[in-house]
């Protein structure tokens, strides 16, 4: 049986792999976890749940929050808020649990769950791993301690969430918005509220696409895995600037003007100059992945700007940063951290950061993202192999030591096993496409044969 969870929580179709069974079960094996670490010590422990607009998050919900009360837990329920929003309630309020229901910008028909640690902060693998023996445990019908009378959880709403995360997002921007118009692609999901308010009371003028979520139209046809319609709206409108999220959120990519795509690596790139030239950007560092386009790492190191790069996930670019006392990572998705302001990626804050370098340099997003160029970067998924030989293989570390010869200082390979599918990622980037396609395809071939 695998691990029930992967880098971003639980994640599955809702009501056939995620249930209101298990949902209630992880919520209650959470809490006996959290209490096993001492947590609780002391007092009586408060969660706060949030969820993603998605049909069924209404009924995982309610089976979390019962789950959560029935062990002894007192819930605040702050309803429909980004991830990030429930990631900063966890710390702001002082709660011992948050616990947040999405998928991100999964289709609608999944769902998943994620919990976070007092502070706002993912938990540790060792503790999801805990979580889920307990919950194996219980499932098989192992007793637990019922608390009963008044040591049951109490649950309340806790609608001052909004306006608190708002006023926390737009306090923390070192300039106005004033004199922008931006265009906001909520997905339709947990930021179709927040995002439009918060760049609003931050000054900007705001029109809207993608902000009316009915529970059923989640990711459908917009957001920042489809572009389109924000690129139309943006030069429909003569706007500044778009910025699109995700269902959740936690994520945030932006157009030009133009209607160009401003991906998560050119975001950094911006955001990287300007806090180190307000003197923020702390040990003069970005953390990304190993999947950043090289012009990212060729730009900053063009402006004297290190760059430290993790494992695939924003878990791992967290991870460093916390580790080396860094202040700024992120993914090309548009998985941004400002470790100043936040504990995990925030799409609002990331969307309102950038606009504030624009209005505060009075320069085009095109010209501010255009520090870095992006080489062309060409994909291949090599399936049904064993992927976990990717890395021990003879045979394939000598074809990469050849490409990478034949590629020079502007080209750059990466063999990679996929965490979830039985397949390996062949990433090639060169100056030139049509070179970094012959290499990777040529690539691709070597892998199929050695690991097929």
């Amino acid at each position: 049986m695998g691990r029930l969870f992967g880098t971003d929580g639980v994640r599955g179709v809702a009501n056939a792999d995620l249930t209101a069974e298990m949902a209630l079960g992880l919520s209650v094996a959470a809490a006996h976890v959290l209490a096993e670490a001492g947590t609780f010590a002391g007092h009586r422990p408060v969660a706060v749940v949030g969820r993603d607009p998605r049909a069924s998050g209404e009924f995982l919900e309610a089976a979390v929050v019962a789950g959560l009360a029935s062990a002894g837990v007192d819930v605040l329920r702050v309803g429909v808020l980004p991830t990030p929003a429930v990631a900063y309630l966890t710390g702001a309020l002082g709660a011992d649990l948050g616990v947040m229901l999405s998928a991100s910008h999964n289709p609608m028909p999944d769902n998943g769950i994620k919990f976070f640690a007092r502070g706002g902060h993912k938990l540790a693998d060792e503790l999801e791993d805990r979580i889920e023996q307990v919950y194996r445990e219980h499932a098989s019908g192992e007793p637990w301690d019922r608390p009963t009378g008044a040591g049951v959880g109490r649950v309340k709403g806790y609608d001052e969430g909004f306006d608190k995360y708002v006023a926390h997002l737009v306090g923390v921007l070192p300039n106005r918005l004033d004199g922008l118009k931006v265009v906001i692609d909520g997905a339709h999901g947990a930021a179709a509220r927040v995002s439009p308010e918060a760049f609003a009371r931050a000054g900007a003028e705001v029109v809207t696409i993608a902000t009316e979520p009915d529970g059923l139209n989640i990711n459908e046809g917009c957001g920042s895995t489809h572009l389109e319609g924000l690129r139309a709206a943006v030069v429909e409108h003569g706007a500044d600037l778009g910025v699109a999220h995700d269902g959740d959120a936690d994520r945030c990519l932006a157009v030009d003007a133009a209607g160009n795509e401003v991906d998560g690596d050119q975001i950094l790139s911006v955001l990287a100059l300007g806090m180190k030239e307000a003197g923020t950007l702390r040990k003069n560092t970005v953390v990304a992945t190993v999947m950043s386009n090289l012009g990212f790492k060729l730009a900053m190191e063009r402006e004297g700007i290190e760059v430290l790069q993790t494992a695939v996930g924003d878990r791992y670019v967290l991870e460093e940063m916390k580790r080396g006392g860094y202040s700024l990572g992120g993914e090309q998705s548009g998985h941004v951290i400002a470790l100043d302001h936040a504990t995990t990626g925030d799409g609002t804050l990331t969307g309102l950061l950038l606009a504030a370098r624009v209005a505060a340099t009075g320069r085009p997003l095109a010209e501010l993202a255009g520090v870095m160029e992006r080489l062309p970067q060409v994909l291949i998924n090599v399936r049904d192999v064993d992927k976990t030989r990717v890395t021990s293989s003879a045979r394939l570390a000598a074809a990469v030591s050849e490409a990478e010869r034949e590629l020079g200082d502007t080209g750059r390979v990466l063999l990679r096993s996929s965490g979830t599918e039985p397949l390996v990622r062949v990433m090639v980037e060169a100056a030139d496409l049509e070179q970094a396609r012959a290499v990777a395809e040529r690539l691709a071939d070597e892998v199929k044969s050695a690991l097929g």
